[in-house]
């Protein structure tokens, strides 16, 4: 197993190119069990989720080529319409085939993702929707088995915000009969592109970035899709913004869009820091002082719940009293007991934390626990006293791409070791 050692960097700069955004590629791969062309996806990040997603791609019977953040993919030979569990587990999107595989084939078996690190996001919104759209589904031995001679257009009401549930429902939408309204839809960068995507195809999408859409689906006639570029990964931004930030240094990010990034930004500034911006750039300058910070999160266009782990590790070096509230996930403080081996004065209470700053943090070794709280460990190791080395960082592999080459081309000292 892969381990990060990494030693405390006083100073770093220079430059880092954002990569395509996970969250964006993984609902626009599934997307393409929709097309009856080959399709190419360029901007792909070269992580373990996207790899995961094309291994069940693979199993089902579609044919890739992926190299070079290029992806060639031929979804027209699927010969098999079940993802199976030993895919599904180890990555929760995977759920995204359920809808695109039922409204194409009318029928399908996905395994049930299970449990989730940072807490229960069940599917059964997603199940819901499909059954709403008349297909009839049961679950047995840990699968779910859909099956609907058409998916019907009809009306949809998310009883809360799901950002796969939407991507999930807007795919079968495409290629069901007639039209189907979905209200309460998620308005996050990565679902918008995904409509606009289908929308490129041929489907008539209508309240685009909103929370209401109407989409009027193609009666099971295969999508014709042009070429994609996937959109800059805003998780993966944010975590470099708060690198440049927590050793108070000047950093610019290319292959950004501002917009995607503006509630991170604007709680940076709250804290003192400062901005240049450019067309696709975006450069964090130092702070004369550090300020401590309130956080709520919330679904976009608010404060991201992946962003939370690192602005926690942020506000340790902040001078004063730091508020972090948690509205999303249950289970997503687990990174905190690991920031306190390294001296950081965190207290829990409920879903909101208290953060005491400023700490001089002193490397341990640390475990990493789901993929922001990775990030978030990393972050604390930069500015540690002595050296920090942060176990199962296989977690940072499913969502970073290069990240320890990204970080040394900045000066970190950071290298990768087999325990």
């Amino acid at each position: 197993m892969i381990a990060l050692n990494i030693k405390q960097s006083k100073t770093i700069g220079g430059e880092i190119t954002i990569s395509g955004a996970k969250n964006a590629a993984l609902p626009l791969i599934a997307s393409t069990i929709l097309a009856k062309n080959r399709v190419t996806i360029s901007n792909v990040p070269d992580v373990e989720d996207v790899k995961t997603l094309l291994k069940l791609c693979s199993l089902l019977g579609s044919v890739y080529k992926f190299e070079n953040s290029i992806l060639e993919i031929d979804t027209s030979m699927i010969n098999s319409t079940t993802a199976t569990y030993d895919i599904v587990r180890t990555m929760r999107a995977s759920i995204l085939t359920l809808g695109p595989l039922l409204a194409r084939f009318g029928e399908c078996k996905v395994s049930l993702p299970g449990g989730c690190a940072i807490g229960s996001r069940p599917v059964d919104l997603h199940l819901k929707a499909l059954r709403q759209m008349g297909a009839d589904i049961t679950i047995e031995d840990g699968y779910i088995h859909a099956k609907c001679e058409r998916l019907q257009g009809t009306d949809i009401i998310f009883d809360k915000i799901t950002v796969t549930g939407s991507e999930n429902i807007i795919m079968a939408a495409s290629l069901a009969k007639g039209k189907t309204k979905i209200v309460n839809v998620a308005k996050e960068p990565e679902v918008v592109q995904l409509c606009e995507i289908l929308q490129n195809s041929g489907v008539e999408i209508q309240g685009i970035g909103s929370s209401e859409l109407i989409i009027h689906g193609s009666d099971g006639k295969l999508l014709e899709f042009q070429e994609i570029e996937v959109i800059p990964d805003r998780i993966e931004a944010g975590t470099y913004l708060c690198a440049g930030a927590i050793t108070n240094s000047k950093l610019k990010l290319n292959n950004i869009n501002y917009k995607h990034i503006e509630a991170i930004v604007i709680k940076l500034e709250e804290m003192g820091f400062s901005f240049e911006e450019d067309k696709e750039s975006i450069t964090i300058l130092p702070a004369k002082e550090i300020k401590p910070i309130q956080i709520s999160t919330a679904e976009y266009p608010a404060f991201p719940t992946d962003m939370q782990a690192q602005f926690m590790v942020l506000a340790t070096q902040a001078n004063g009293v730091s508020m972090i509230e948690e509205k999303l996930f249950e289970n997503r403080f687990m990174h905190v007991p690991e920031l306190k081996r390294l001296g950081a004065n965190i207290q829990i209470k409920g879903n909101i934390a208290t953060i005491t700053g400023k700490t001089n943090l002193e490397g341990a070794d640390v475990m990493a626990t789901d993929l922001r709280a990775s990030s978030a460990l990393v972050l604390a190791g930069l500015i540690a006293n002595k050296e920090t080395n942060v176990h199962r960082i296989y977690h940072l592999f499913r969502g970073y791409e290069n990240l320890s080459q990204k970080l040394k081309n900045i000066g970190a000292e950071v290298n990768e070791y087999q325990e």
